[in-house]
């Protein structure tokens, strides 16, 4: 009733009865407890309406410049592409906007003109939106969930009912953690193949001392090989500075060389994925260690190079 009468609508008691869905009684007693929590409502005589002075501003938090730009940069992530599973932060902001004072307003008004996440690259989960929610109210109410799953492992869509214990983000798209009804072994779904999902009024059994880092252990990405390498990587000094401004892993390890290369390490579980990452340094990075990854990636290049070759012979 608060943002009706504070908003530029004409407001009367029979208006807001029907917008609210209750009596008029109802609203005369709530306009009292609003007198009782300070907030200054008048009737204005021109179009018998209710009102709130212009000045009033309901109370809020007391929010710092630092903390008010952390609200705009939430609410430009959550609104870019891939992270946009849900309303995110804008209804936040937007009230923030509404209730704070000029300057506070002003420093979010300005923010959001500057501050924008572009191109993330993430999987597109636009379509999935509905699923996302399933999984989010499943996973707060600490139930199952049922669906249709389509695995690029497997011939065909897999009907599932799984016990979720976390959503999460991983590198490009997001995830859900959990194990199969009958099953005890957690393991990891992409959330944008389920084709359905639909949350069951049975609880889910969720390991109290389950720890996502050690679920994930030393994956590279995603899925944990069962074996570890330890893994050392020379790049060449035109790709050194790049390569190295990122973190690309939780183990990893970076030196320097004299010459401008440097040699990066890790401790991975499996090797597949960080093949695929490893092949878009091509001809700017060299395997040191260990000689099983050496030989997968020279394999998988002259497989390139065939592929290639075959091309241009047709």
């Amino acid at each position: 009733m608060l943002n009706l009468i504070q908003s530029r609508g004409r407001w009367n008691l029979k208006a807001m009865s029907t917008e609210l869905g209750c009596s008029t009684r109802t609203i005369q007693r709530d306009l009292e407890v609003l007198e009782f929590a300070g907030v200054p409502w008048y009737i204005d005589a021109s179009d018998k309406s209710y009102r709130v002075r212009s000045d009033f501003r309901f109370p809020t938090l007391m929010l710092t410049h630092d903390e008010t730009i952390g609200q705009v940069i939430a609410t430009a992530l959550t609104n870019a592409s891939g992270l946009d599973i849900g309303p995110g932060a804008s209804p936040t902001t937007r009230k923030l906007a509404a209730t704070s004072n000029d300057e506070i307003q002003q420093i979010i008004a300005d923010a959001a003109r500057i501050i924008e996440v572009f191109d993330l690259k993430l999987v597109d989960h636009s379509q999935h939106h509905g699923i996302i929610r399933t999984l989010q109210s499943a996973l707060l109410e600490g139930n199952k969930v049922t669906g249709r799953y389509d695995s690029p492992y497997e011939d065909k869509t897999l009907r599932l009912t799984i016990h979720p214990y976390r959503l999460c983000l991983i590198k490009q798209a997001w995830y859900v953690i959990g194990h199969i009804e009958g099953e005890t072994r957690a393991k990891t779904f992409r959330v944008a193949r389920f084709k359905t999902a639909r949350q069951l009024e049975q609880a889910a059994l969720i390991p109290d001392q389950f720890d996502l880092r050690e679920h994930f252990g030393n994956a590279w990405s995603v899925y944990r090989g069962d074996t570890s390498y330890d893994i050392r990587l020379r790049f060449e000094p035109q790709a050194a500075r790049v390569v190295t401004e990122t973190v690309w892993h939780h183990t990893q390890e970076v030196k320097q060389n004299r010459d401008g290369s440097a040699t990066l390490s890790f401790t991975v579980d499996g090797l597949d994925e960080i093949l695929n990452w490893i092949l878009s340094w091509s001809g700017k990075v060299r395997v040191d260690a260990p000689n099983e990854l050496r030989v997968l990636l020279v394999q998988t290049l002259e497989k390139a190079i065939q592929i290639h070759s075959e091309s241009d012979s047709e």
